[in-house]
């Protein structure tokens, strides 16, 4: 059939054009199968897939099976019927990880986890362009990776956060530094279990020979017991002795060659969280070669991305923090963890399989009232009501009013999901925007009123 050399993208977004554009280049026959129907294409889509053939509002068997092989964008569902029906078929199943498998043309650093894994990709690209190196910054992280090839000349190195959707069909992709920071519950609702999710996790490792570094979060028992499983060579970061970035205060002092130190106190690092992705950060960027100096300079002005424990403002007492990238229960607990004092929780939205029950101490402990918005307000207010009041609002906008009008001096509104977003938001990022602007209206209003 005419469709037999051809391969087809499943799923458009930024991914999937940048999928498009870089099977175009390489003078491919490429097809497009996509959810949305036609009308919902960007034109920036309906650009790129023009004289293409194209389907939208689905993904028929006719179309997506009569392909030489088929790449899956990183988020659509591997159990679709016709992706079942495909594997049965021996169609091979990529993604863009796997299409970009040895053709890099510059070292290699991936970086996932958990959680972290962004604010962990933004500062290794931080402190090597302040090292005077030129990274490719991408992934899951903004910039898919597949926009590298595009003039990989421009760049001596990439830095690639990576999902374990984007790991689920890595083929035989290997970084040269692979980093897996923490293992907790998350996308149970596409993996199933935890042990699932940790296999796609240890993808990352794979293909990894002898001379590659692993760097892992050493205090994650989940992470040290699958250690023997990589060939690479390891380094691990963490609290413990033993640890080759180990923290010690406010300080990582590593000990990969003499022992050297980095102080992050009075900077946007010197936290708990941040002092781990600091640690892990330098074992990545000290294997390439950057020099102690100009990296204690550069963790010292570095800025975490948005939407992760971001002041939004004090007012009246009350401190205003938007962590709306808190999309599972153990980032909602570091972030509970992070708050100086008692906390007024906005919590919820699309629940991912996680087990909140593990918070119930920390919340009695630490939270004064719980506002749950969302598909998941009900069962969060099933987990927590008996331990504290808990409002349901259902939409962000009167969680927020609420939390303004009764929070005391001295608490902190949070917003710390929990859940991803998609219920309500386009993303974390969407979510986070309008928890800023709501909180920024609210006070206003409360201005006003007195």
């Amino acid at each position: 059939m005419a469709g037999r050399n051809r391969t087809v993208v499943l799923g458009l977004g930024r991914a999937g054009l940048a999928t498009v554009r870089y099977l175009l280049g390489r003078g491919e026959e490429v097809a497009v199968s996509e959810a949305r129907p036609e009308e919902a294409l960007r034109d920036e889509e309906r650009a790129v897939c023009q004289g293409l053939a194209l389907e939208c509002g689905g993904h028929s068997d006719g179309f997506v099976l009569d392909a030489a092989r088929i790449v899956v964008g990183p988020g659509v569902d591997l159990g679709l019927p016709v992706l079942c029906r495909a594997r049965e078929k021996g169609i091979p199943l990529l993604g863009e990880l796997a299409l970009a498998a040895g053709r890099f043309q510059a070292p290699v650093i991936g970086v996932t986890g958990s959680n972290g894994k962004t604010t962990v990709t933004a500062l290794i690209g931080h402190l090597l362009k302040g090292c005077g190196r030129r990274p490719f910054v991408g992934g899951n992280i903004g910039t898919p990776l597949l926009e590298y090839f595009q003039d990989p000349a421009r760049y001596d190195c990439l830095v690639l956060e990576l999902s374990s959707f984007q790991l689920d069909l890595a083929g035989e992709f290997r970084p040269d530094i692979g980093l897996l920071l923490n293992l907790s519950q998350d996308h149970l609702d596409r993996h199933g279990t935890m042990a699932a999710y940790a296999d796609a996790k240890m993808k990352l490792f794979a293909h990894q020979k002898k001379e590659d570094l692993a760097v892992l979060g050493g205090d994650d028992p989940l992470i040290m017991a699958r250690a023997g499983e990589i060939r690479g060579r390891l380094a691990c970061f963490g609290h413990g002795p033993d640890n080759q970035a180990r923290i010690t205060g406010s300080r990582v002092v590593l000990t990969t060659t003499e022992a050297e130190e980095y102080d992050l106190a009075g900077s946007r690092l010197d936290s708990t969280v941040n002092r781990l992705n600091a640690a892990a950060a330098l074992l990545a960027v000290r294997e390439l070669g950057c020099a102690p100096e100009p990296l204690a300079r550069s963790l010292r002005d570095f800025q975490p991305p948005e939407h992760r424990m971001t002041l939004v403002l004090e007012h009246r007492g009350v401190r205003y923090v938007n962590d709306s990238k808190a999309t599972n229960v153990a980032a909602m607990q570091a972030a509970i963890e992070s708050c100086p004092g008692p906390v007024m929780l906005i919590a919820g939205g699309l629940a991912k399989g996680g087990d909140f029950t593990q918070l119930r101490s920390l919340v009695a402990e630490r939270v004064r009232k719980m506002l749950v918005i969302g598909e998941a307000a009900a069962m969060l207010a099933a987990v927590f009501q008996d331990l504290v009041p808990v409002e349901k609002s259902r939409e962000l906008a009167p969680a927020v009013r609420e939390a303004v009008r009764t929070a005391r001096p001295g608490e902190t509104v949070l917003l710390a999901p929990g859940c991803a977003s998609f219920d309500q938001f386009s993303g974390y990022e969407e979510r986070g925007r309008v928890f800023t602007r709501l909180v920024h209206q609210a006070v206003q209003e409360q201005e006003r009123g007195q």
